[in-house]
């Protein structure tokens, strides 16, 4: 789980969310997570098929943001969850066993509460400011001390997200980090496949760094 790229076409600069997925696949990403919030639960559905089918075919992990519906009609890895959506326990009993189960939290506190309830991974922020996503002002800007208090405190594998840029991702992957999740460093790069093998060499290099 080193790069892992959350869609949003609003920010693709007029590209397709399927190119844009198809190009960093290309550059090496590892995780595919499908929000687009703002469309239709039938266009997710259509994209959620159409990723499916290119994540299936290059070994990519796909998972869907909130929409457990989504996940399970098309035999998707898993979902994400926020505050918000169903708890994690309601999910893996829709989902089975055998499927991922994400949680976003931005506290040591919610990354416990997170793990007790089963999640097999975490979407820790928002680091850093960002605009890619609206986020509650206490769970903005969190900072690189509590991805390190995080790391302390949990056993699951977690991704840092919220203002992560190549320039930054080696130092929240040093704090504890196993990658960094992201929005517009992908989707609104100009060469989304040259900007994915950017950040997962910064990520290889925090790594080092420990």
């Amino acid at each position: 789980m080193n790069t892992y790229l959350v869609t949003q076409a609003n920010l693709s600069a007029e590209r397709s969310t399927e190119t844009v997925v198809r190009e960093a696949i290309d550059g090496g990403v590892d995780v595919v997570q499908l929000r687009e919030k703002e469309t239709s639960a039938r266009e997710r559905y259509r994209l959620a098929r159409t990723l499916r089918d290119l994540t299936s075919e290059t070994g990519v992990t796909f998972v869907v943001n909130d929409r457990v519906d989504i996940a399970a009609a098309v035999g998707a890895d898993g979902v994400h969850l926020g505050d918000d959506d169903l708890p994690v326990t309601v999910a893996r009993a829709q989902l089975g066993e055998n499927a991922l189960v994400g949680r976003s939290v931005s506290t040591v506190e919610g990354a416990r509460r997170a793990v007790d309830e089963g999640a097999d991974y975490l979407g820790v922020g928002a680091v850093f400011s960002t605009s890619s996503k609206d986020v509650a002002e206490e769970q903005s800007n969190v900072g690189v001390e509590t991805v390190a208090a995080i790391a302390d405190a949990v056993d699951v594998p977690f991704v840092a997200i919220g203002g992560i840029t190549a320039e930054n991702a080696a130092e929240v992957v040093e704090a504890g980090a196993d990658g960094v999740a992201v929005i517009s460093e992908i989707t609104a790069a100009s060469e989304p496949e040259t900007a994915t093998r950017r950040l997962a060499s910064a990520v290889e290099s925090g790594r080092k760094e420990r």
